[in-house]
């Protein structure tokens, strides 16, 4: 399950989010999880919420300024609210000083409490990408993973069926690699899938006959891809005897594959000698960016027909 401490947030934002750490230093190990995330009524992260508390409760300048016009008491009254166990942590993003009240309740309840410079909305915008990331569900692969005219593509099909060398191929015609063998995909948002690369596995394709090659020795930086949101599934197939006439030749309904509860466009090229691999899978990402356009050529082509005939018929 995924999962991130609120320690460890605070140690992969510090730099970028300028984070100190002013309060319940013994909270670090909380942490945040997808189950957590998914089935709470809380949201993940917001502004100070007494009424649904956020489990991330970011303090502006408005609600800090809300917290100094409360007398102690009062203050203390509402901070209790949301200072509970669910909470993780609170972030004073913006301000000069986080208040005394606040400080407080944080070492009571054993919360860790960070002092930000960026204002409130700015670090919300950087930190929601991280969370969503961090605590995004995944699964994995089994294929080459290539940026391919900036979309992600993977290209998948049988152990021995050519899926490297067609990626040997789209690296040398300008793609990116990103992974091999074993994709890691995350669910980042309700429709995106995120897919990334192992780290023992960075920077290496396996081609048969050649061995492991080092992308980046032989092609250079540019031939790589830290990551690529997968828009599109290329599997290969190798028909055997007449199974070749029974593919479809004019697919009137676009074919998808459902990963983590994402239907993703796949496309079936078949293999077979003199077809040009790279050329056709190419023209499949182009093809699918002008469906997305609202340009299907094979629909347009059936409409063309299915008006020629009408017009005989008339």
């Amino acid at each position: 399950m995924p999962q991130v401490s609120i320690a460890r947030l605070f140690e992969d934002n510090r730099e970028k989010l300028r984070l100190d750490w002013i309060a319940g230093r013994n909270g670090g190990a909380k942490a945040l999880n997808s189950e957590l995330t998914k089935d709470s009524s809380q949201g993940l992260i917001g502004h100070l919420n007494f009424i649904h508390p956020n489990l991330i409760q970011v303090l502006g300048t408005s609600e800090v300024a809300y917290l100094e016009g409360l007398d102690a008491a009062s203050c203390r009254t509402v901070l209790a609210k949301v200072a509970t166990k669910e909470l993780a942590c609170f972030i004073v993003a913006g301000a000069d000083r986080a208040p005394r009240p606040l400080i407080d309740a944080a070492e009571a309840a054993s919360t860790p409490l960070f002092r930000s410079p960026v204002p409130s909305v700015e670090l919300m915008w950087m930190l929601r990408p991280y969370l969503a990331r961090a605590l995004a569900e995944s699964t994995t692969a089994h294929g080459v993973f290539l940026d391919v005219l900036g979309m992600g593509v993977l290209i998948t099909g049988d152990s021995g069926v050519g899926k490297s060398e067609l990626a040997l191929e789209l690296i040398s015609r300008g793609s990116g690699l990103i992974a091999d063998d074993v994709v890691e995909l995350y669910r980042i948002g309700p429709e995106t899938v995120e897919g990334r690369c192992p780290a023992l596995l960075k920077d290496f394709l396996e081609v048969r006959g050649l061995g492991v090659l080092n992308i980046r020795t032989i092609f250079g930086e540019a031939a790589l891809r830290p990551r690529k949101n997968l828009k599109l599934i290329v599997h290969l197939e190798k028909p055997a005897g007449t199974e070749a006439r029974q593919l479809e030749r004019l697919p009137l309904n676009a074919g998808a594959e459902s990963i983590m509860g994402v239907d993703v466009r796949r496309v079936t090229l078949p293999v077979a000698a003199g077809r040009n691999l790279a050329v056709l899978t190419e023209a499949a990402v182009r093809n699918y960016v002008l469906q997305l356009r609202g340009i299907d050529s094979t629909q347009e082509f059936v409409a063309r027909q299915s008006e020629q005939m009408q017009k005989r018929d008339s």
